[in-house]
Parts: structure tokens; C-alpha cells; sequence
């Protein structure tokens, strides 16, 4: 149930609200120096039904989110041509159908996965944007490539490199991460800096611009858009709690 206070959702509602955060978005880009048309929002839909993929696109969204395979493919079935994105962790067993559903996938966190993609990718001749996510915060309960492994293979043209190298069908487009829970402004900042490092070191061993930063959420997206943020995931900004 929603709470008392929690209005019904509705098109207009929805496209309120995501007029206020762009708003308030842009503010905070142009705030740091940085271009305020540079970041664009993926609505994040985990836990909420088709039918508010349907309002959201009545308000004029048209990239949508999801963190597991099975509970997002009837809603890109219901909105095949919504630009749809994977941003929870993702197993192997469902690399296929990730890969059938998605165009980005924003949580790569290991080279087998990797490996795993760029073959399906070439078996259905599809092209992925991927994302490689590091846990920066360093918390256990993260996923994601060990920050300071990254950091070293980004260096010193390690094993990750030559796998980037080796993709031929899917498209590695950049690097995600997430702040640590209950980070105020000042550590989501730092954490998002660093992400925004690490993607300059691999820039520069692999000699190719890998443009995309996937960080931020509704509780730090200021914070990430001031630290460079291309892509910010927001669900409960735009649609509220999640229903139980």
C-alpha cells in the first residue's frame, strides 16, 4: 500500500516531478562548472507495474531502469521501444536474456561476465552499451570490481585492458558505481570523484574516450551530476516508495 501522505501516480505527476529534478540537476551542474545539458536520467521501475512504464512514457520519459532480468521483461515487452537499461548486478545464467532486453547494462563486475557478453553479443549479432561497475566505497555488500585491482589494471595495462581490447561486438561505454549507504554529501562526492578518476586512467591506457559515468540516485544525484555524472538513476524521486 502507498502511504497516506503518497499521492496516486499519474502522467502529469510524474512529468512534474521530473521537471523539478532536472531543474534542480542542472542547477547543480552549472554550480561546478559543468554543462548542465551533459547528464540525462534513466527512470528506475524496480518494483512498479507496467502500467506506470505506461505513465511515464505519457510524460514524455523514454529510458527506463531495472535490477533484475525476469521481473523487467514484460514491461520492455510492453514498451519495446523505450530505451530500456540494466542496472542491478547481473548473474551469468541470465547474460542472454539481458542481452535480448536490454541496451545498456550498466553492472558488469567481473572478466568472465565480460567474456561472457562479448560472445553472446557476437552469437545474436547485438551490440550492448556496457558499463563497468567498481565498488569504490568498498563495501561488502556491493558488488563490483575491486577498486583499487581496477585501479592497478588501469595503470599498468593488466588483464582488464586486454579483455576491453578483445570486444569487437559489445561496446564498453564507461563505468558505473553507487555511494556508500547513508553517505552524506561530502563522502558521496569523493566516491563519485574517484569513479570519474579511474574512468580517466582507463581512458588513457586503452587510448579510446569511454564518456559515460552511471552514478547517483535520488539521495546524491546533485552530488554526482557536481562530480561529472552522465547518466543518474532515479526511481523513488519520480515515482515515489516503492510499493510493499
Amino acid at each position: 500500500m502507498l502511504p497516506v501522505d503518497e499521492p496516486s501516480l499519474t502522467s502529469d505527476l510524474i512529468g512534474e516531478r521530473h521537471a523539478r529534478l532536472v531543474a534542480r540537476l542542472r542547477q547543480a551542474a552549472e554550480g561546478s562548472g559543468r554543462d548542465p545539458d551533459a547528464f540525462r536520467l534513466v527512470a528506475v521501475t524496480k518494483g512498479f507495474s507496467a502500467d506506470v512504464v505506461r505513465l511515464a512514457l505519457e510524460a514524455g520519459l523514454r529510458r527506463f531502469g531495472e535490477n533484475r532480468v525476469q521481473e523487467a521483461l514484460p514491461k520492455v515487452a510492453a514498451a519495446p521501444d523505450a530505451d530500456w537499461h540494466l542496472v542491478g548486478h547481473l548473474q551469468s545464467n541470465k547474460a542472454r536474456p539481458a542481452i535480448g532486453a536490454f541496451a545498456w547494462l550498466h553492472s558488469v563486475d567481473d572478466l568472465g561476465l565480460l567474456a561472457r557478453l562479448e560472445a553472446i553479443a557476437h552469437d545474436t549479432d547485438r551490440h550492448p552499451d556496457l558499463l563497468l561497475q567498481v565498488n569504490v566505497s568498498r563495501e561488502a555488500t556491493r558488488s563490483g570490481f575491486d577498486a583499487d585491482w581496477f585501479a592497478a589494471q588501469a595503470e599498468h595495462q593488466g588483464e582488464l585492458v586486454a579483455a576491453i581490447q578483445g570486444l569487437r561486438h559489445a561496446r564498453l561505454r564507461g563505468l558505473m558505481t553507487m555511494a556508500p549507504a547513508g553517505a552524506g554529501d561530502e563522502e558521496a562526492r569523493a566516491t563519485f570523484r574517484q569513479l570519474r578518476d579511474l574512468r580517466d586512467r582507463l581512458e588513457a591506457s586503452l587510448g579510446a574516450p569511454l564518456p559515460e559515468l552511471s552514478m547517483g540516485m535520488t539521495a546524491d544525484a546533485e552530488a554526482a551530476v557536481a562530480e561529472g555524472a552522465t547518466i543518474v538513476r532515479i526511481g523513488t524521486a519520480l515515482f515515489g516508495p516503492r510499493p510493499d
